[in-house]
């Protein structure tokens, strides 16, 4: 399967058709319990004997009722008692037994499946993430796996053992009257079938809600990141009502499945009651005829109320065993997307050191889904510790063509070269050390300042650290945190500024002096007296490095040594700024574009600056 598979949604799944049987499903659990299967299996006997003990004490009780009893034989009471108590506890040996040996096999069963999914989630390329809400994702690393780990502890034990005791049940009632015990084996005929349409209908229902689920997740999480946009705009209601719609739908889903499995449940209670009653008339008459004895029936009588539960839990666990079906296959579904960006086979390696030549060569790529290519035809070289701006309206490619040195995508066609070698024949971990990326979303990560600057390369020093946000213009504000280094800067870096996060991703991006630097427009959200800082701090780091900056700002492209200007998809010049500027109209324009926006940022920041010293001289 592809890692382009579209994303899954409870509109997209077809509503009267389960994906796969359930135990079909359920046989892919194999590869993680197998390293678990003693302690499981052990778990599994302990229940079974168990419930088989409870059923030793019905026949006890029949040598109580046709002896002490009928022929007041009291010597024998005692110990007859005495085996009643000591089974009973034999019973709540084992059940404590069963607990005690699946509590750690299926938590650790839950932690591989998670392990490995998140493992899974990073080796996927950027065009999976593109495509799969992430509610998705984190419904199926919490929620599913939380309902597999009960499957494997508790249901899917007791769906076996309680089918076993059944067994039993009915062989016990046989042993004791044929007529009795084939009463409840025609009984159990209907309650199979009856069983098996409703299972297989709220096994359908049941992946609606989990998909439901996941869906409504996604709206949480978009709505939490988003909290200051939405408050900003003023579109909390509007959300409200789609997470209440998306509610509803959950709602009405859960609602249909309790209304499915109370249709089972009163199938397992009645017919069991029934057999019951025709049990109790056909053993007082059997009594009253002399052809049965009254320790019999109430042997007979006792076997039936001890399956009673056995019988009623069926259907419930049946319910449970296809959540557990559902949420695997959900599990499955992103686990089977086979990678498209992996290491090769025979991975090629790099001169030591590395030069830094950046070469692209005949370079196209075209999206997932795409009518027509984004890139076409790019050529472009940048020479060893060159710093290359790449410039271009919006929209023309400047991003996606970044992406493509460090293989976040492939190309479609053509080559990007890294000191001769095509990038596709590195390893991946060798690639993204040698190319270090700054992205002009500023994404950092619920930890300490040292972690997010150390992110890419978990060996930096503390000096190494401390030299990068000086690089980068950030030891000012760090040093003024209140723990410095170790200050835990929070969910997506949001305690900071706008040009704070982006001066910490810059400096995780020079931090281990990196041989080769691309920058996706680093500098896009800092102040003007900030960005001076950071351009003086950059002219210092570039000028050891190969690096390609995709410039939104006239004052970035006079970081460059060369010029490439991209526009259809393909780079239309490549010169000095000054060259360009003078040769190129088309480069002129833009330019006056930059240099027009930027003006407005000015005015806005001064404006800013002006409105906070009111405020703090009215203060």
């Amino acid at each position: 399967m592809s890692e382009l598979a579209s994303k899954p949604s409870s509109e997209q799944r077809t509503p009267d058709q389960p994906d796969r049987a359930t135990l079909g499903s359920l046989r892919r659990l194999a590869p993680y319990l197998r390293p678990y299967r003693w302690p499981l299996v052990g778990g599994g006997l302990a229940a079974l004997m168990g419930t088989l003990a409870g059923l030793v004490i019905p026949l006890i009780t029949r040598s109580i009722v046709d002896g002490p009893i009928a022929r007041g034989e009291l010597d024998a009471l005692p110990w007859l008692v005495l085996g009643v108590l000591a089974f009973g506890v034999l019973e709540a040996g084992l059940m404590f037994l069963r607990r005690w040996l699946v509590a750690r096999p299926s938590t650790r069963v839950e932690a591989d499946m998670r392990a490995d999914l998140y493992t899974h989630l990073q080796r996927l390329p950027v065009s999976f993430h593109d495509l799969w809400p992430s509610g998705q994702l984190l419904s199926r690393a919490t929620t599913d796996l939380t309902t597999i780990r009960w499957f494997v502890a508790f249901s899917g034990i007791f769906l076996v053992v309680n089918v076993l005791t059944l067994l039993a049940g009915v062989g016990v009632l046989l042993w004791l009257s044929p007529l009795l015990g084939l009463v409840i084996a025609l009984t159990a005929l209907p309650l199979t079938a009856l069983t098996l349409v409703l299972e297989h209908r709220f096994s359908i229902e049941a992946r609606r809600a989990q998909d439901q689920a996941g869906d409504l997740a996604t709206v949480i999480e978009e709505s939490a990141l988003g909290i200051r946009v939405l408050k900003s705009l003023g579109r909390g209601r509007r959300l409200t009502a789609r997470f209440v719609a998306d509610a509803r739908g959950l709602r009405g889903t859960e609602l249909l499945k309790v209304r499915l499995l109370a249709g089972l449940w009163a199938v397992l209670v009645v017919l069991p009651e029934s057999a019951i009653a025709v049990i109790i008339g056909l053993g007082a008459y059997g009594v009253a005829q002399g052809s049965l004895t009254l320790g019999t029936l109430v042997a007979a009588v006792t076997v039936m109320t001890y399956l009673y539960w056995p019988i009623a839990s069926i259907g419930w666990l049946l319910a449970e065993a296809s959540n557990a079906a559902a949420a695997n296959r959900r599990y499955w579904e992103v686990r089977d997307i086979v990678p498209a960006i992996t290491d090769p086979a025979e991975p090629a390696t790099l001169r030591t050191p590395v030069r830094g030549e950046l070469v692209l060569r005949g370079v196209s790529f075209r999206y997932p889904g795409a009518t027509r290519d984004q890139l076409t035809g790019v050529d472009l070289a940048v020479r060893p510790g060159e710093t290359m701006a790449l410039v271009g309206a919006t929209g023309s490619g400047k991003t996606t063509l970044t992406a493509l040195v460090t293989r976040l995508y492939d190309v479609t066609a053509g080559a990007v070269l890294l000191d001769d070698v095509d990038v596709r024949r590195l390893r991946l971990a060798d690639l993204r050390a040698a190319v270090a990326t700054a992205f002009e979303d500023p994404v950092l990560i619920s930890a300490s300042v040292r972690e997010n600057v150390a992110l890419g390369r978990p060996d930096a020093t503390d000096e190494q650290v401390r030299e990068a946000l000086r690089v980068a213009s950030a030891d000012g504000f760090v040093a003024a945190l209140p723990w410095g280094l170790d200050t835990r800067i929070g969910e997506q870096g949001l305690s900071l500024s706008g040009g704070q996060r982006q001066r910490l991703a810059l400096a995780r991006a020079v931090v281990g002096r990196p041989p080769v630097l691309v920058l996706d427009d680093p500098l896009s959200a800092l102040d003007v007296h900030t960005e001076a800082e950071v351009e003086a701090a950059l002219r210092r780091v570039l000028g050891g490095v190969t690096a390609l900056v995709v410039a939104h700002r006239p004052s970035t492209v006079q970081l460059a040594d060369r010029v490439a200007l991209l526009a259809g998809g393909r780079i239309t010049a490549v010169g000095e700024h000054t060259e360009l500027l003078a040769t190129n109209a088309e480069y002129r324009r833009l330019l006056a574009s930059m240099e027009d926006e930027q003006a407005r940022e000015q005015d806005d920041s001064r404006h800013g600056e002006r409105n906070g010293d009111r405020e703090e001289v009215g203060a």
